[in-house]
């Protein structure tokens, strides 16, 4: 074997015994060599290792059942290891530093126009984790890289931004650029398929097979874990469900074909066909007129969840999830529109033959789902290059 595919086994063994530390605290190292089909020798060396560096520590504790001789059990250190977690949005960046448990220590935001440059922004992200570190007294020393999660089309490997509609952005080096101002390790992908891993972890899809996400806010997108792991396809596109087409002779879209399925669910799509009719600058005017009965705007959101719905059933049929969870904007700031998505979903287009056979569940993560999800990418990643 070459000593390059030596060096990425070792680097791939160890992400792997952290990650079932962190997992499973607290374990012994026969439990891991068994679990993971590694040595006793190779389990051992790597704990050790993780020791010496201050991630894990070991303690004598005693058997769940009360009796028997104390056994020698592995804990990770919560903040050993700190990452940042960015949030990247139209109007709007979300900045916190993540523990190795997915705990948002600390958190900051700033408003962006959806003209600001990609350097303009990078340069404050770069500027607001700065002063993060100073206000919230946090070591440096542990904090290891910076994942940034924001909607559009990613390549990964690269850390490049191939394109992103919502923040107008094209072929963008984020990751070296962010690596130039701060001197950490960046990692940068999809916001959805980011929030879906932090749910997988500690939210709404613990413990499930095959679960979808469906973000529904500023844009509309979707990702499916299968087994543990976000399926990405080919390009990493996989879940851009937004841009399907629902009608070729609908609205126009901001990527430049009309009748996307987000046209008639996003918030700008919407406000912009309610300002047609009267001056409404945010979607909870509008949600106000709504509840004051007016027809119009009665309409409009009454249409945005049918297709809402309609999404669901579409995802179902063709992924047959265990679990659909709701997420994004219109969610958190509206959580009754819950019941009236899961109403409509049963009782008009849940296709019948699968109407049992999975849940509609919200986001237990909310707005810190995709900083979590992003910084909690960044610790793989340092873990998979040291």
């Amino acid at each position: 074997m070459k000593k390059h595919d030596q060096d990425f086994m070792k680097r791939q063994n160890r992400l792997t015994v952290f990650q079932i530390i962190k997992n499973e605290q607290p374990i012994s190292r026969a439990a891991i060599a068994k679990q993971t089909g590694m040595s006793p020798t190779t389990v051992s060396r790597i704990v050790s290792e993780l020791t010496e560096e201050g991630y894990v520590h070991e303690t004598e504790e005693q058997a769940s059942a009360g009796r028997g001789r104390k056994s020698s059990l592995i804990r990770l250190l919560d903040t050993a290891v700190i990452s940042i977690g960015v949030e990247l949005d139209r109007h709007q960046a979300n900045i916190g530093f993540i523990d190795v448990q997915g705990n948002v220590l600390c958190s900051g935001s700033f408003s962006r126009s959806s003209d600001e440059t990609a350097d303009v922004t990078v340069t404050r992200i770069a500027e607001t984790i700065e002063e993060l570190i100073d206000e919230c007294d946090i070591d440096r020393r542990r904090v290891v890289g910076i994942g940034v999660g924001l909607p559009g089309i990613i390549d990964v490997d690269a850390g490049i931004v191939n394109f992103s509609v919502q923040l107008g952005w094209k072929n963008v080096g984020l990751a070296e650029r962010l690596k130039e101002l701060t001197g950490l390790q960046a990692v940068v992908d999809n916001e959805l398929k980011v929030k879906a891993l932090a749910e997988q972890l500690k939210g709404s899809a613990y413990g499930s097979n095959r679960t979808v996400l469906l973000g529904f806010g500023n844009g509309v997108g979707s990702a499916l874990i299968l087994e543990g792991e976000i399926y990405r396809g080919v390009t990493n596109s996989a879940g851009e469900i937004g841009h399907t087409t629902v009608d070729p002779e609908g609205m126009m879209c901001d990527c430049g074909k009309a009748g996307c399925l987000q046209t008639y669910i996003n918030i700008p799509s919407l406000l912009s066909e309610a300002s047609k009719i009267k001056p409404v600058r945010t979607i909870e005017e509008l949600f106000a007129e709504r509840r004051a009965g007016t027809r119009w705007a009665s309409y409009l959101i009454d249409r945005a969840l049918a297709y809402m719905a309609i999404t669901i059933n579409n995802v179902v049929s063709m992924y047959n999830p265990d679990s659909v969870i709701l997420s994004g904007e219109f969610l958190d700031k509206f959580p009754e529109v819950y019941e009236e998505i899961t109403n409509l979903c049963y009782s008009q287009y849940i296709w019948e033959p699968l109407q049992d056979s999975f849940t509609i569940v919200r986001s237990k993560l909310h707005e810190h789902g995709v900083i979590i999800g992003s910084g909690l990418v960044a610790q793989d990643r340092y873990f998979q290059l040291n």
